[in-house]
């Protein structure tokens, strides 16, 4: 009997020899392959690229194989590639879409398959159904299939190097620290300030496929190291990307961390006020609602989505949209991928500091001036899955108290969000606290956001004692940035 496969928010992961084996990976070759011919112009070709984790290129070279013996044409990156490289491969060249090997931010022991549509961003659900679908349909074999090698790093360097000034970044005098997490992202916006002469420090970018003491996640407490390196070396920000370097996180010159939501809010109060772009915006039912009110303040429309960022791409291609973002630090903007990316975020940030002449801890403390005081936190339990069905249980009852807050109303989008009767401290975020079980893994997620971290830090630790007893919990992801 074949092991269960089955799709997350934008593919498949597994665990390293449990659940990944090239077997595993032939399975869901297989599947995207029967979709494409089935669903797509096949003729076009299709795209693969990997990581620096443990097993990825071989696996790619997997894939490949698959997908050629099916007949198609597939072009296979010659080095480790981001997953936005692979994307705007995808729509750079035509193809009918692309395959990334990834597990993104998880652990050193996980690995997976991304799909990505001919439009070069995240498969829509139902493109990711459609492929679900096919995991046991029999093993398509079809003549005038190849495989070639290409490079998909330097046309989408050139790309995100024109959505930025860097004559400006370099002017502005600012230091930077890289932190590529040994990720995919290794040697990219290196290289980019290097050729511009901005001051900066890549660390981690060695190839270690054992991510070691972290995971490749850029937030806290993987990001330590960044934080000290910041402060030692005098830096006015750092900038740190995920395992496939889809994914930012950013360090304050003093050392504090910066979280997605403000990176967000940064970028889109920049594409509002200097660049004027239209559109509306899209953010995930557990991202900041400073979104709210800044797009108020310009008179733009928010679309919420569900959790993943294949919901946000799914507004992106329907409607006018000008970026859309996510909790994780996942951000697109529509003018260059319905997709998220890092890299380019990395450097919108650097652009922004320039422009306003600005380090990054003076821009968030601005942000928090002008938008009130938003502050965020997150809980990831270990959890058997009996008390994380339970805790789900309790949380769709809709208690009218979530620990001593008063419950005021509750959404149900994508998990149980409870907004919560909470101090707000004059313009500051009102609070609000969401538990989400994970679809793929034993865990359950408390997301937060109040008007300060001590209200953020009460109200999860609260939230965390109604789920109840049976959790190991990871150190919460907090955001100090800004903190009066």
């Amino acid at each position: 009997m074949a092991a269960q496969i089955k799709f997350g928010t934008d593919g498949w992961r597994g665990i390293i020899a449990d659940d990944f084996t090239f077997e595993n990976v032939r399975r869901v070759g297989n599947a995207i392959a029967t979709y494409v011919h089935k669903n797509e112009d096949a003729s076009k070709g299709l795209v693969v690229g990997y990581d620096t984790r443990f097993a990825s290129q071989r696996a790619a070279e997997v894939v490949s194989e698959v997908l050629a013996g099916s007949g198609i044409a597939v072009r296979l990156s010659d080095d480790y590639t981001p997953t936005p490289a692979l994307s705007y491969a995808v729509k750079n060249l035509g193809a009918a879409g692309g395959v990334m090997i990834t597990s993104s931010h998880n652990p050193f022991n996980w690995n997976g398959v991304k799909y990505k549509a001919g439009y070069g961003g995240s498969g829509t659900p139902a493109i990711m159904k459609s492929i679900e679908e096919e995991l046991d349909s029999p093993r398509l074999e079809r003549s005038g299939g190849s495989v070639t090698l290409a490079d998909f790093k330097a046309p989408y360097i050139s790309a995100i190097k024109n959505f930025v000034d860097l004559k400006l970044i370099h002017k502005a005098g600012f230091k930077f620290v890289i932190d590529v997490m040994y990720g995919a992202g290794r040697g990219i916006l290196k290289g980019i300030f290097a050729e511009s002469g901005t001051d900066h420090l890549e660390i981690r970018g060695e190839l270690n496929p054992l991510f070691p003491g972290i995971n490749p996640e850029p937030i806290p407490p993987h990001i330590a190291m960044l934080q000290e390196t910041v402060v030692r070396e005098h830096c006015q920000a750092g900038l740190a990307t995920d395992g496939d370097a889809d994914r930012l996180g950013a360090v304050a010159d003093d050392g504090s961390f910066v979280d997605a939501h403000k990176c967000f809010c940064l970028i889109l109060e920049w594409l509002l006020k200097r660049k004027k772009w239209p559109g509306e915006i899209v953010r995930a039912f557990n991202t900041t609602r400073m979104i709210d009110r800044i797009a108020a303040r310009y008179g733009r429309k928010v679309n919420e989505c569900g959790i993943g960022f294949k919901y946000i791409c799914d507004l992106m291609l329907e409607r006018d949209i000008l970026i859309g973002g996510e909790e994780s630090g996942g951000i697109g903007i529509t003018q260059h991928l319905p997709e998220r990316d890092g890299l380019l975020n990395s450097l919108l940030l650097a652009n922004i500091m320039a422009e306003e002449g600005k380090a990054l801890g003076q821009l968030v403390r601005d942000l928090q001036k002008e938008y009130g005081e938003h502050h965020y936190g997150r809980l990831d339990l270990h959890l058997s899955s009996e008390v994380k069905d339970e805790a789900m249980r309790r949380a769709s009852a809709k208690p009218a108290m979530i620990g001593s807050f008063n419950v005021q109303k509750v959404e149900t989008l994508d998990g149980v969000k409870f907004f919560l009767d909470a101090p707000t401290y004059g313009n500051g975020a009102e609070a609000w606290v969401l538990v989400r079980a994970s679809g793929t893994e034993p865990l359950l997620r408390i997301y937060c956001e109040a008007a300060s971290p001590e209200l953020v830090s009460q109200i999860l630790k609260e939230t965390e004692s109604f789920v109840g007893a049976g959790a190991q919990a990871a150190t919460p992801v907090l955001s100090e940035a800004g903190k009066k």
